[in-house]
C-alpha cells in the first residue's frame, strides 16, 4: 500500500487496479513502479503526483501466477475517482470467471467514461464483458490464436506493444507495460517526469505504442532483425488470406526489394518461401490434430485448391498430406494440442 499522500495536493494521475486470479506480477509491478517513481522527487515513492489503489470486492489477497500474493488496499470504489482502471490478467487458462461485483464495477466504469486498460490477458476480460466491441485490442503474439478462437468477430493487434483507442487501452504485457505507463505519465505529468522514472528503472527510453512485440523464434533459431520478426508475425496472422509481399513491406515501411534483401540476409530465403513454410507447417499440425479434410485445410490456409496444397506439401515434407496423416495417427506422434497456437519453432 502506498504511503499517504500529503493533504491538499490532489494527484494528477489516478489509477485503480483490478487483479485477476493468477495475474502476471511483472505487468502489475512494472505499471506501479513507473507510477511511484513519477509520483515523487527522486525515488521516495510518495503518491503525490500519482496515486494508485488495488481494489477488490472482498479485500482478500490476490494470487499472482508465480504464487506471490498482493493485498488489495481498497474496495471497489466509485470508478469516477480514477483516470484509469487497469485490469491485470495473467494465466489465460488459470483465470476463473470474473466475480460479479468486479464485472459490475468495470461496466459501471465504462458507462461513466473512465478509460479502461487491459494488460496481459486483461484484454480478454474486457472483451468477455463486451467492452471492446468497437475498439482495437492488443494482445501478445503468444495469445493471438487463443484470442481469435474465443472472439472470432474481433480483430486483435498482435504486432504492437500496446494500443490506445479512445477510452480503451490494451497492452500485450511484459516489459511493454512500463512503456504504456510511461506514456500515461507523459500525458499527465510531462515527458521529463516519465523519463526520470524510466531512468531509475535503468530503462533507456520509452518505446512507442507502435513498436513491434519481440516475435517468436523462426525455424533454425532466432531472428536478430525486428523487421523480419514483425514480417513473420504478420504472415502468421494472415495465413488464411496471405498478404501480398508488397503489403507486408508497406506495413513495415519498407520497399519490396528491401524486405527481400532482409529475408535473404537473415533467413536465407525469400519472404514468399518463408510465408509458404509457415502455412505448410500449420497445415501439418492440422492434419495431425484435427478431423478436417485436406481440402478444408487447404481452403483455410489460402491454397488455390487441394491439388495445389498437395503438391506444395509433398515438395516440402516428402509425402502427401494423406500419407502424413496416416503416419502421424498410426504412430501416435500427433503434437500436443497446446502447441497449436504457435507456428514458429
Amino acid at each position: 500500500m502506498p504511503s499517504p499522500r500529503p493533504a491538499g495536493r490532489p494527484a494528477k494521475l489516478r489509477v485503480g487496479f483490478v487483479l485477476m486470479h493468477n495475474f502476471t506480477l511483472t505487468a502489475f509491478a512494472s505499471f506501479v513502479d513507473v507510477l511511484r517513481l513519477a509520483a515523487d522527487e527522486g525515488d521516495r515513492s510518495r503518491p503525490i503526483a500519482c496515486s494508485w489503489q488495488v481494489m477488490s470486492a472482498d479485500r482478500q489477497p490476490a494470487r499472482s501466477s508465480c504464487g506471490v500474493y498482493v493485498q488489495p488496499s481498497a474496495p471497489l470504489a466509485d470508478p469516477a475517482a480514477f483516470d484509469y482502471v487497469v485490469v491485470v490478467g495473467g494465466l489465460l487458462h488459470g483465470m476463473p470467471p470474473l466475480p460479479p461485483e468486479a464485472a459490475a464495477f468495470l461496466r459501471h466504469a465504462a458507462a461513466a467514461g473512465v478509460t479502461l486498460v487491459g494488460v496481459c490477458t486483461g484484454s480478454f476480460v474486457l472483451c468477455r464483458l463486451g467492452l471492446m466491441a468497437r475498439s482495437k485490442c492488443c494482445v501478445s503474439w503468444y495469445h493471438y490464436r487463443d484470442f481469435i478462437g474465443e472472439f472470432p468477430a474481433l480483430v486483435p493487434v498482435a504486432d504492437q506493444l500496446f494500443v490506445v483507442d479512445d477510452r480503451r487501452i490494451t497492452c500485450s504485457g511484459g516489459a511493454g507495460v512500463a512503456d504504456l505507463a510511461a506514456r500515461l505519465v507523459t500525458e499527465h505529468l510531462g515527458a521529463a517526469v516519465a523519463q526520470k522514472a524510466l531512468n531509475i528503472l535503468l530503462i533507456d527510453r520509452p518505446r512507442a505504442a507502435e513498436s513491434a512485440q519481440p516475435a517468436p523464434q523462426a525455424a533454425g533459431g532466432s531472428v536478430d532483425d525486428i523487421r523480419v520478426s514483425r514480417a513473420l508475425l504478420l504472415m502468421e496472422q494472415n495465413l488464411a488470406e496471405p498478404l501480398p509481399i508488397s503489403a507486408l513491406a508497406a506495413a513495415l515501411r519498407l520497399g519490396v526489394r528491401q524486405l527481400e534483401r532482409l529475408f535473404a540476409d537473415r533467413l536465407g530465403e525469400s519472404p514468399q518461401e518463408s510465408y509458404l513454410a509457415l502455412r505448410l507447417k500449420h497445415a501439418r499440425w492440422m492434419l495431425a490434430n484435427t478431423q478436417q479434410s485436406a481440402g478444408r485445410i487447404a481452403a483455410e490456409l489460402g491454397f488455390a485448391d487441394g491439388s495445389h496444397f498437395g503438391r506444395a506439401f509433398k515438395a516440402r515434407f516428402g509425402e502427401t498430406p494423406a500419407g502424413f496423416r496416416r503416419q502421424a495417427r498410426g504412430a501416435g506422434k500427433a503434437a500436443p494440442a497446446r502447441e497449436e497456437p504457435r507456428v514458429f519453432e
